[in-house]
């Protein structure tokens, strides 16, 4: 079952009884939660201004407002079911994540066989993840009747380690093309709209996948590439590069259909939570992201034993 994706925007006191997540609210506001693919067969306890929901079901909760309290019953119960836990900033963007410390009961074991990986297998997998990336990315333009056969000609000839830069050769292209020509966008973090929408789903994919490398019994800190020593999610931010067009399709989405992009609206945030539940391919197999992402990296932990020689991501 796909674990679900709690967003929290209003004043909430949440705290665990019964293995439920509580959502009481002030007053008598009961929109405390938006959720990624709701269940219709899942039952709600709805007493005025109080909710729960079963803590077992969440795998992602958003808490994005500044008079959020947690309870350390409900909060521990989060990591015992690892579920990544994600605070905002006065604006509105991600700015904290917090992850179970063990979640895997031969996490050592793993750890060691990721700290141990040489740099040919190292490089052998960044090979594999760039490659999948642009692949993807040229889909993304396909879809969009952009031309694409230079992404695919790059994507097939990025070599171990990618020494050519193929990957920043073909960001090049992709940010200039993918959005319609009049946009002008360049892909900055702090840059112009729509760059704020992209910088939010990108931190909901990177929870995706930091809670799903840690449930495999990996360390997020240790990247294949990645390696900024102020960066603890170095892992996260190299295995998520493949899943990013899944991202790109969203926004470019909404401002092929004349939606206000300036700003993260309620509209705009609720359909970016759909994320973890984006139907993907994967292996041969039809997949929710989330539940994709974790063959991802299952297959992961199998490059680093030895057991296989290549990582499992999606295509488009």
């Amino acid at each position: 079952m796909i674990k679900r994706t709690l967003y929290f925007g209003n004043p909430a006191y949440l705290s665990k009884k019964n293995d439920q997540l509580v959502i009481k609210l002030p007053e008598e506001k009961k929109e405390a939660a938006e959720q990624s693919e709701p269940d219709p067969n899942q039952k709600y306890l709805d007493r005025g201004n109080i909710n729960s929901i079963p803590i077992e079901d969440v795998g992602i909760a958003i808490l994005d407002h500044q008079q959020i309290t947690v309870s350390q019953g409900l909060l521990a119960a989060l990591l015992e079911n690892n579920t990544a836990l994600v605070t905002c900033n006065f604006s509105h963007m991600p700015s904290g994540l917090f992850l179970p410390l063990e979640s895997n009961l031969i996490q050592s074991e793993r750890f060691q066989a990721q700290i141990k990986i040489s740099e040919p297998l190292k490089k052998q997998l960044w090979q594999q993840t760039i490659s999948a990336k642009i692949y993807n990315q040229a889909a993304v333009l396909r879809n969009r009747k952009k031309p694409n056969d230079n992404m695919k000609r790059w994507a097939k000839d990025v070599r171990s380690g990618d020494p050519d830069n193929l990957e920043g050769r073909a960001a090049a292209y992709y940010w200039k093309t993918v959005f319609p020509a009049e946009l002008e966008f360049v892909r900055d973090r702090n840059g112009l709209p729509p760059n704020n929408l992209l910088n939010y789903g990108y931190a909901i994919l990177r929870a995706i996948v930091a809670r799903g490398l840690v449930a495999s019994g990996l360390l997020p800190t240790l990247g294949i590439h990645h390696h900024n020593k102020y960066n603890a999610y170095c892992l996260a931010d190299d295995i998520m590069e493949p899943y990013r067009p899944y991202v790109d399709e969203l926004v470019t989405t909404f401002v092929e259909d004349g939606e206000d992009f300036t700003e993260l609206t309620p509209s705009i945030k609720k359909q970016l939570l759909t994320i973890p539940a984006i139907d993907i391919f994967i292996d041969g197999e039809k997949s929710p992201l989330m539940v994709g992402m974790q063959k991802t990296t299952s297959s992961l932990v199998k490059c680093f034993n030895g057991d296989a020689k290549k990582i499992i991501y999606p295509t488009m």
